[in-house]
């Protein structure tokens, strides 16, 4: 029976999810399948890879055949690196210590990578909230300016409106001869005086 290593489609429309499965060649895509062994999300960013190592290792081991995407993400975790690296074990090239000292210097390495690009990604997320908060700001001081403008200006027109009342009141009520009149004579008294 020639046995696949593919992804098996879950999820919504437009934001499919995968599970790592071993199923036989023959069987529909969605369908019945022998064991799985891990699950695939690329919604996420970076995206998010569960897998069991042990048992993809070890139908990568026995002639299990992944598909091109099945193929990278296997590749990405290190499962073909560990692959090689038994091989050379096993022919000799060097002991089995060694092999797992350089796969863990090749995990540690693809961690670190994988750790600096969230860091890249979450700090460039900051800087943009960062960005986006500035701008927020200065576009509340010029609302806020605009309505102190405004607000001025409709209290100097306000008042300018009440001094002509006050004068056009003033003006009505009493002549500018008869003010003078009056005027006058309290000069007088006070210099007088």
């Amino acid at each position: 029976m020639p046995t696949k290593i593919r992804l098996q489609r879950h999820g919504r429309k437009g934001y499919a999810y995968y599970h790592i499965v071993i199923a036989d060649s023959r069987a529909p895509r969605d369908g019945k399948f022998i064991e799985r062994i891990g699950s695939y999300n690329p919604n996420t960013n970076p995206a998010s890879i569960q897998l069991d190592f042990d048992k993809a290792l070890y139908w990568v081991q026995t002639g299990a055949q992944p598909t091109d995407t099945a193929r990278n993400i296997l590749s990405s975790e290190g499962v073909y690196m560990k692959k090689h690296l038994l091989g050379g074990v096993k022919k000799g090239a060097f002991d089995a210590a060694e092999a797992e000292r350089r796969f863990e210097a090749w995990k540690a390495n693809k961690v670190a990578a994988i750790e600096a690009i969230k860091g890249e990604l979450v700090s460039a997320s900051k800087n943009e909230l960062k960005k986006r908060m500035e701008a927020e700001k200065a576009a509340n001081k010029a609302k806020a300016d605009a309505i102190a403008k405004k607000k001025a200006d409709e209290l100097a027109a306000t008042i300018e409106a009440a001094a002509e009342e006050v004068v056009e009141s003033v003006e009505a009520e009493t002549p500018v001869a008869e003010v003078e009149a009056e005027v006058e004579p309290t000069v007088q008294e006070e210099s007088a005086e």
